[in-house]
C-alpha cells in the first residue's frame, strides 16, 4: 500500500469522522486491493502531492464523463505469488496462475485505454498519462493470451496445454475404457449367482472396482479394497483388472508429472515479467482508488479546492468555503429524505472564528464539516462544496464533545482541559484548530473567563482556531479582538426551532430559555427563570434578538431587490431577443437580395463564356471578352452598393427599380431565358407575383422572377417555340437529328479532356433540350483519365441526376451511362 507523503504533524482524524468518510469513498471501489487503497489515504501537508492527487482525480472525472469504463474486480495483491514464481523450480498451481492472469487482463485493459484514449481526454490527462506511463513499454496481451490458451473452460490445464499432456489423456482414456469393459464382463458373469450388491463400477483409490455381498468377497478373485460404512459391501478389483489398473495408475502418475512441467513452464514464463506485473498492480490499484473518488465526487457534487501555502499573517492565507457539506451527514439526510443545509464560512483574513447560538443549532456540525473537508482537501479527495479555499494545514487539532448530558463532572472538564493543554502545546501558525463548547461543564463565570483566555492564547500562537461557545464574555471577546469573528447558528425566533444555519459577522443568542419552554417546561417556570436573568444579560439578548431581526429584514430586502434586478435582466433579455429578431430579419433579406444579384452576375458571366466557346474566333474575340468582363465586374459592384445602400435606408422597400437585373413585365406564354440553367422555356402558368411555371422541352419547373434572365419573345410572338427561341439565341447552337442515336450516344474516344469536355456540354444541351431520359457517354478505357474527368464532370453537373457504369452488353467501364433530371 501506498504511503501518503509527509503526513500532518498530528490529526484528529478520528474525531472527525475521517474513518468513516473512508469506508464511504471504499465503497465506489470494486476490488479488495482498490478498497485497501482508499482506507489508506491520510491528509499530507506536502503541497506538491495535493495538487497531484487533487489533478489526478479531476482527470479521472473528465475520463468516467468521457464514456470510459474501467474494470477493477478481480484484483488483489500478488507479490507473494509473484515471489514464489520466482524460485528456481517453483510451479504454481493452476488456480493461481488464472488469479494472476486475470490481474494481467486488467493491467493490459487500463494499458490499452492509456495507449488510445478518448478524443475528449487525449491531451487533457497529463498526470494520470505519467501515472501510467511505466506500462507502455511491456506488452501485457501477450503473456495472458499464450498463457490463457493453454486452460480448459473449466479451469483445468486442456489437452492441447503440450502434445505429451494430450497423448497420455489419450492412453487415460483408452485404458479407462479397456478396464470398463473387462469390468462388465465380470458382471455380467456374476449377475446369475447374486454374488453382486450392485450392477455398477465404481472407483476407489484411482482404481476401477465393483461393490460385491461382503461374504463373497472371498470366493471371488482379486483384491479388496475396503468396504461400506454398513459392511455389507466389499469393493472388489478382480485379478484380470489388476494389471490393466496399474497401467491406468502409471499413466496418472505421467499425467501429474506432465501437468507440473507445464506449469513450471508457466510460472517461469510468469516470473520474467513479475516485476512489470507488480509496478502494474501498484498503478492499478492507485487508478481504482481515483476511481472511487471521482465516482464519489460525481454523487456529492463535490468541487476541487484550492490549497495555499503562504507566510503567515498573509492576507490571502484564508478559509473560505461556499454551501458546503458534511458528506456523512448528507447520505444519512438523503436516507431520510431531508435535504442538507449548506455551510458557507468566509474569514476575510481574520484567524479565529467564534460560533454561538442555541443547542441543537449546528454549531458542532459546522465544527465537523470545516475540519472534515480540510482532511479531505489534504488527502487528495475532493470536497463537497460549490468552491473551497483552504490553507496548507502542517496539523488539525480537535477538542469536540457529542451531544450533551447532566452527566458532565469535574473528569469531563479534566479530560478537555488535558486535551485542550495538549492542542496548546502542539498547535503552529500553519495548524487548524477546532473547540467545541470551549469552557462549558464548569462555573459559567470561571468557564467564560477561562475559555476568554484559551481563545488569546490561541489566536496569539497565529493558527487557525474555530471555536463554539455559550459564553457572552468570548461573543464580547469576538466583537472587541482584532483578527476575530463572531458567527450566529441559525435559529427562528418565530417557531423556536433551529436552522443550522451559520451567519458570520454577528453573534447568536442561546435562547436556553426560549429552548426550554419550545421543549414543553411549563410556562410558570419559564417566567420564573426570566425575571432571574440579571439586567445585562437581558439587554444583551434583547440587543442580539433586535440585531438579528434588522439582519432577516436586511436579508429580505435583498431578495427582493434580486427579484427585481432579475425581473429587470429577463425584460432587456426580452427586448434583446426581439431586436436580434428584427435584425436576423433584415439580414436574410439583404442576403436574399445580394443573392438574387450574384444569380444574375453568374449568367452574365456565363453568356460572355458561351460567346467565346468557338476556338476558332477565341482570339479574335480575346480583347472584347476581356472589356465585357471588366463592365460586368463595373455593373456588378454597382448593383451590390446601391442595393447595400438602399436596403439598408429602406428606400428599396416598394419600389420597383431597386432592383434593376430583377426583369418586370413576364407573362404567360412568353419565351424566357433562365439564368440557373442557361436554356430558354416557355412561361405555362404565374403562380405568384415572384413565381413562374417555365416549360422546358418535357420538363416543367418553377422558378422565381430572379432567375428570368430576359424574356427572348413575347407572348405577341406565338410562333417562336422555345427550342426556336433556344436556337435562335446568341452563344448557343443546336442541332437535332432524326436518329435517336444522335441525342442518346456520345463518342469521344480519342478526343483529349478539354475537347471531350466541350462536345460533352453541347451534347447534354442537345440532350436535354430533346426530353432524352438516358444518355450514353464512350470513352473507352486506356488509361482511365478521360472517364475519371467526365464522370466527376457530370457527377456535379446540374442536368444530370445520376451516373453509372454502362453494363457489359453497353461497353462496360468503356461506356458510362447518365440520367438526366426532367
Amino acid at each position: 500500500m501506498a504511503e501518503t507523503p509527509h503526513p500532518l504533524r498530528e490529526s484528529s482524524a478520528g474525531a472527525l469522522g475521517f474513518a468513516d468518510l473512508r469506508d464511504m469513498i471504499a465503497a465506489y471501489a470494486d476490488s479488495a486491493l482498490g478498497k485497501a487503497r482508499v482506507a489508506g489515504l491520510e491528509a499530507s501537508s506536502d503541497l506538491n502531492w495535493i495538487n497531484q492527487q487533487q489533478a489526478r482525480v479531476a482527470e479521472m472525472q473528465r475520463l468516467l464523463a468521457a464514456g470510459t469504463r474501467v474494470a477493477f474486480a478481480g484484483m488483489f495483491d500478488p507479490q507473494l505469488l509473484l515471489d514464489r514464481s520466482r524460485i528456481q523450480g517453483a510451479a504454481l498451481d493452476a488456480e493461481e496462475i488464472r488469479d494472476l492472469l486475470g490481474v494481467v487482463d486488467r493491467i493490459a485493459q487500463w494499458r490499452a485505454i492509456v495507449a488510445a484514449p478518448p478524443a475528449a481526454i487525449v491531451d487533457n490527462w497529463p498526470e494520470i498519462e505519467a501515472l501510467s506511463a511505466p506500462l507502455l513499454p511491456v506488452d501485457f496481451a501477450r503473456l495472458t493470451a499464450g498463457l490463457r490458451e493453454k486452460f480448459a473452460p473449466d479451469g483445468t490445464l486442456a489437452d492441447n496445454a503440450s502434445p505429451a499432456l494430450g497423448r497420455i489423456r489419450r492412453e487415460i482414456e483408452r485404458q479407462q475404457r479397456a478396464i470398463e469393459e473387462g469390468l462388465r464382463a465380470t458382471l455380467r458373469r456374476m449377475s446369475d449367482d447374486g454374488s453382486l450388491q450392485e450392477e455398477l463400477i465404481t472407483v476407489r483409490g484411482e482404481r476401477f472396482v465393483i461393490p460385491v455381498k461382503a461374504e463373497w468377497k472371498r470366493r471371488i478373485p482379486g483384491v479388496v479394497h475396503g468396504t461400506s460404512s454398513s459392511g455389507q459391501t466389499a469393493y472388489l478389483e478382480p485379478l484380470e483388472t489388476i494389471e490393466q489398473n496399474n497401467v491406468l495408475i502409471g499413466l496418472l502418475d505421467e499425467e501429474q508429472e506432465e501437468v507440473r512441467r507445464i506449469l513450471e513452464g508457466m510460472t517461469r514464463a510468469i516470473a520474467q515479467l513479475a516485476p512489470a506485473i507488480a509496478v502494474g498492480v501498484e498503478v492499478l490499484a492507485e487508478i481504482e482508488s481515483l476511481a472511487a473518488r471521482a465516482l464519489f465526487a460525481r454523487e456529492y457534487n463535490c468541487t476541487r479546492p484550492e490549497i495555499t501555502d503562504t507566510p503567515d499573517e498573509s492576507p490571502s492565507a484564508t478559509i473560505t468555503v461556499t454551501n458546503a457539506r458534511h458528506p456523512l451527514l448528507e447520505r444519512r439526510l438523503r436516507r431520510e429524505g431531508a435535504e442538507i443545509i449548506p455551510l458557507t464560512v468566509d474569514l476575510a483574513g481574520a484567524r479565529q472564528l467564534v460560533i454561538s447560538g442555541p443547542n441543537t443549532g449546528g454549531k458542532t456540525v459546522a465544527l465537523k464539516t470545516l475540519g472534515l473537508l480540510a482532511l479531505m482537501a489534504q488527502a487528495g479527495i475532493p470536497v463537497p462544496a460549490e468552491q473551497a479555499s483552504l490553507p496548507l494545514f502542517d496539523a488539525l487539532l480537535a477538542d469536540i464533545g457529542d451531544a450533551q448530558s447532566i452527566e458532565q463532572n469535574l473528569s469531563t472538564f479534566s479530560a478537555h482541559i488535558s486535551n485542550i493543554r495538549h492542542i496548546a502545546q502542539v498547535a503552529s501558525a500553519h495548524s487548524l484548530v477546532l473547540l467545541d463548547e470551549l469552557g462549558s461543564a464548569t462555573d459559567p463565570e470561571e468557564g467564560a473567563a477561562l475559555a476568554a483566555a484559551l481563545a488569546a492564547r490561541f489566536l496569539a500562537i497565529g493558527g487557525w482556531s474555530i471555536i463554539s461557545t455559550h459564553h457572552t464574555a468570548l461573543k464580547i471577546y469576538a466583537a472587541n479582538t482584532p483578527g476575530v469573528l463572531n458567527a450566529a447558528a441559525g435559529f427562528d425566533e418565530r417557531t423556536l426551532a433551529p436552522t443550522y444555519a451559520l451567519r458570520v459577522g454577528v453573534p447568536g443568542a442561546s435562547a436556553g430559555i426560549s429552548m426550554a419552554q419550545r421543549l414543553g417546561l411549563d410556562a410558570e417556570t419559564i417566567a420564573a427563570a426570566r425575571q432571574r436573568l440579571g439586567t445585562q444579560t437581558q439587554d444583551i439578548g434583547r440587543f442580539l434578538d433586535q440585531l438579528h431581526r434588522q439582519i432577516a429584514e436586511v436579508e429580505s430586502e435583498r431578495a427582493q431587490l434580486r427579484e427585481r434586478e432579475q425581473a429587470v435582466a429577463r425584460e432587456q433579455s426580452r427586448l434583446s431577443s426581439e431586436g436580434m429578431k428584427e435584425q436576423r430579419a433584415k439580414v436574410r433579406e439583404l442576403e436574399q437580395k445580394i443573392e438574387s444579384i450574384l444569380k444574375d452576375f453568374e449568367y452574365r458571366m456565363r453568356e460572355t463564356v458561351r460567346a467565346i466557346e468557338d476556338r476558332a474566333a477565341q482570339q479574335k474575340a480575346s480583347r472584347d471578352s476581356e472589356r465585357r468582363i471588366a463592365q460586368l465586374r463595373r455593373d456588378f459592384s454597382e448593383q451590390f452598393k446601391s442595393t447595400v445602400v438602399a436596403h439598408r435606408t429602406g428606400a428599396d422597400r416598394g419600389d420597383s427599380q431597386a432592383q434593376p437585373h430583377i426583369v418586370r413585365n413576364v407573362a404567360v406564354g412568353d419565351t424566357v431565358k433562365l439564368r440557373s440553367l442557361g436554356k430558354t422555356g416557355e412561361v405555362r402558368r404565374q403562380i405568384d407575383d415572384n413565381t413562374f411555371e417555365v416549360a422546358i422541352g418535357a420538363m416543367k419547373m418553377r422558378v422565381p422572377r430572379d432567375d428570368i434572365a430576359q424574356v427572348v419573345s413575347s407572348h405577341a410572338d406565338a410562333a417562336a417555340s422555345p427550342l426556336s427561341a433556344a436556337r435562335g439565341s446568341r452563344g448557343i447552337s443546336v442541332s437535332l437529328s432524326d436518329g435517336a442515336a444522335a441525342v442518346t450516344e456520345l463518342n469521344v474516344i480519342g478526343r483529349t479532356v478539354d475537347e471531350a469536355m466541350e462536345e460533352l456540354e453541347r451534347f447534354l444541351d442537345r440532350a436535354f433540350l430533346s426530353g432524352a431520359p438516358r444518355v450514353r457517354i464512350v470513352h473507352g478505357t486506356g488509361t482511365g483519365a478521360l472517364r475519371r474527368a467526365l464522370r466527376g464532370h457530370l457527377q456535379t453537373h446540374p442536368q444530370v441526376a445520376q451516373v453509372t457504369e454502362a453494363q457489359q452488353s453497353e461497353g462496360g467501364g468503356g461506356a458510362t451511362v447518365v440520367d438526366l433530371k426532367l
